[in-house]
């Protein structure tokens, strides 16, 4: 071990790296925390994997499109709109330094996912010129391991993953396709997998039809209002609500992904004029759910996984439907909007209540959800929120408000009170606990900027609990506090982060609550040249403590190398923790649309190495990457056409 740290190390020494890979990437990973789910993080990817592939037109993107992007706050879209309609087209990506509330990093980031182009004609495309101006896109990847895992023994299928994806775009008009997917362990062209993928995904997405802003046929997502009723989109956690100050999305959009969250059916948004605008619903699938002896549904999964013929017995066995909406108004600034959601169950929902902390799960067949959403947004001032009721009465509130002082700086706090009785099975919103009940609580941030070289976000989150949690026998608390500060100069980019976080738990005896205390730690240094060449360096650590301290921490170092069609990745990085506890993560790079965070504990060393060429029409990339020995290979081949 000792002569892999010297190693990492010499490679460290090298200070070199491509010029840094696209800002996006970078922004899901500065604003990543260890709360936010695999599936809020694989949702924020995938959103932005796609529009970096397709972007779209800066004179044609609606206010919609523009709520879909996470790192933009409310003001920051009133500005765009308001210049757009005041001055005309734009003529430059330039003119967004016209708009104040962008800053430098954000341009870079909205650079990323539009262009400009001519404002076309206001007119119905003919079948013949959507075909006309299409795209095709057909993208083929597999995963291959070299070792055996260590439930291989139980699986049904070969330890290969692979999935298969066609897209059609037409603009910002049409969008369809088709994606096939398979994980390791699952069968393929056999058991109940007979017609070839274990997940197939289709979907057709039509915008800007006459008054039919949004058109969705096949798999989509739904988002309403700030999540108390509906969102099967994504969520990210404490940082991006403190970047995007806490805005609310509102709209549909085709699940052109392999992740298991998506309603099945039709969606549609019509503007009915006046600032009125009606989204309406209808959904019916089979989902994967964990039966009890009566046939009734003790748990929805949404893993995906089928690996192993208990996995397989779960697949399909519920059958949902869902319908619902949301009507919305917009008049200078303000807005107005009450969305609903029905769900039936063809059987019945009815989880193990033995255990205390689950004395308040939905059950039943039937579940209804209704909420008010609101707000207001100036230049300096946003004020927006959402307060819903289930079928019981029982409440969700969460409300923000954001004060922008000038352009250097910014406040925001946020309230929410979730009822430890509210049931909704699709809500999903800014939580401490991961769901949308048993929860209230305040938090308050601050992102300053005092020069464009310079920024400093920082914020603090007080939740309590009023009802039992998992490993929590009664009432208890939380109390999250983060400061992160980035400052650039010239070709560098320095970082640092440092969180505190302190809850309560139950102790051995299940008695008596003790409180856990989290210290983690990021710093990082980046190096970007002009010819292509870039360098990142980071550690990680943390310590937690509750009686006695665990202690783990993670250097790595990422080199790449840029040169007209090819594109070099490596990466390194040495491991050491004393448990699961106190576990480190690392996101790297990996082919498009391949989502790679990783956790890493005991003692160990990660290396990658990635290659990328850009051939006419075709596109290869192919990675190797070990942990300890275990190896992987990623190959990858994207034919635009």
């Amino acid at each position: 071990m000792k002569a892999q740290i010297a190693f990492v190390m010499c490679l460290m020494s090298l200070g070199v790296c491509a010029q840094t890979d696209n800002p996006w990437q970078e922004y899901v990973k500065e604003v990543m925390t260890l709360d936010d789910t695999e599936l809020s993080q694989e949702s924020v990817y995938d959103l932005l994997s796609e529009l970096s592939q397709h972007p779209l037109n800066l004179n044609t993107i609606t206010r919609e499109q523009l709520e879909t992007l996470p790192f933009l706050t409310p003001q920051q879209i009133e500005e765009l709109m308001a210049y757009r309609y005041r001055y005309g087209p734009l003529k430059s990506m330039g003119e967004l330094q016209m708009i104040r509330s962008l800053d430098y990093a954000r341009r870079r980031l909205l650079s990323c996912f539009v262009f400009v182009g001519d404002a076309p004609a206001e007119n119905t495309p003919s079948l013949a010129s959507i075909i006309r101006q299409g795209h095709h896109e057909l993208i083929a990847t597999a995963r291959i391991p070299f070792y055996t895992h260590d439930d291989e023994d139980s699986w049904v299928g070969y330890p290969y993953r692979h999935w298969l994806r066609y897209q059609f775009t037409s603009g910002d008009k049409v969008k369809a396709g088709l994606v096939g997917a398979q994980d390791a362990g699952e069968p393929f062209l056999s058991n109940r997998n007979q017609w070839g993928y274990d997940h197939y995904s289709f979907y057709l997405q039509l915008r800007h039809i006459g008054r039919f802003e949004a058109l969705c046929l096949g798999h989509y997502r739904v988002s309403m209002g700030m999540g108390l009723v509906m969102n099967s989109d994504f969520s990210l956690g404490k940082m991006a609500t403190l970047q995007n100050l806490g805005r609310s999305v509102t709209g549909i959009r085709a699940h052109s992904s392999r992740s298991d969250n998506y309603l099945q059916g039709l969606a549609a948004t019509v503007d009915l004029g006046k600032g009125l605008k009606l989204t309406a619903f209808v959904s019916a699938r089979k989902v994967d759910a964990t039966l009890n002896k009566d046939s009734t549904v003790a748990t929805i999964l949404n893993t995906g996984y089928h690996r192993t013929e208990k996995e397989l017995e779960k697949k399909h066995n519920l059958l949902t439907f869902k319908t619902g909406g949301s009507l919305n108004y917009r008049y200078q600034g303000f807005h107005v909007g009450m969305n609903t959601l029905y769900t039936h169950l063809n059987r019945g929902l009815r989880p193990n209540t033995s255990a205390l902390y689950r004395a308040h799960y939905p059950r039943g067949f039937d579940f209804f959800n209704t909420s008010v959403d609101y707000g207001y947004t100036s230049r300096r001032i946003s004020l927006i929120g959402e307060t819903a009721i289930d079928q019981s009465g029982h409440l969700a509130t969460i409300n923000t408000a954001s004060w922008r002082l000038g352009d250097a700086i910014s406040l925001m706090a946020l309230q929410r009170f979730y009822a430890y009785s509210y049931s909704s099975l699709d809500a999903q919103s800014f939580s401490d606990g991961g769901r949308v009940q048993n929860e209230s609580g305040c938090f308050v941030g601050l992102s300053w900027q005092p020069s464009p070289k310079f920024n400093l976000s920082a914020y603090t989150d007080f939740a309590y609990f009023g009802w039992a949690r998992y490993q929590v026998s009664q009432s208890s608390y939380a109390w999250d506090h983060l400061l992160q500060g980035t400052f650039l100069h010239r070709q560098w980019t320095i970082s640092g982060r440092y969180r505190l976080r302190r809850q309560q738990k139950d102790d051995t005896t299940k008695t008596t609550l003790i409180t856990q205390t989290t210290h983690r730690t990021r710093f990082l240094a980046e190096y970007n040249h002009a010819s292509g060449f870039s360098s990142q360096t980071q550690f990680d650590g943390c310590c937690i403590t509750s009686g006695s301290a665990e202690w783990g921490m993670m250097l790595s170092q990422r080199i790449s190398y840029t040169y007209q069609w090819l594109r070099l990745h490596a990466g390194i990085g040495y491991y050491h923790t004393d448990s699961y506890t106190s576990r480190v993560y690392l996101y790297e790079q990996s082919p498009l649309y391949t989502y790679a965070f990783s956790q890493f504990y005991g003692e160990g060393l990660r290396w990658s190495l990635m290659v990328r060429a850009n051939i006419r029409q075709l596109t290869l990339t192919a990675k190797v990457g070990a942990t300890d020995g275990r190896t992987d290979i990623d190959v990858q081949l994207r034919w635009k056409f």
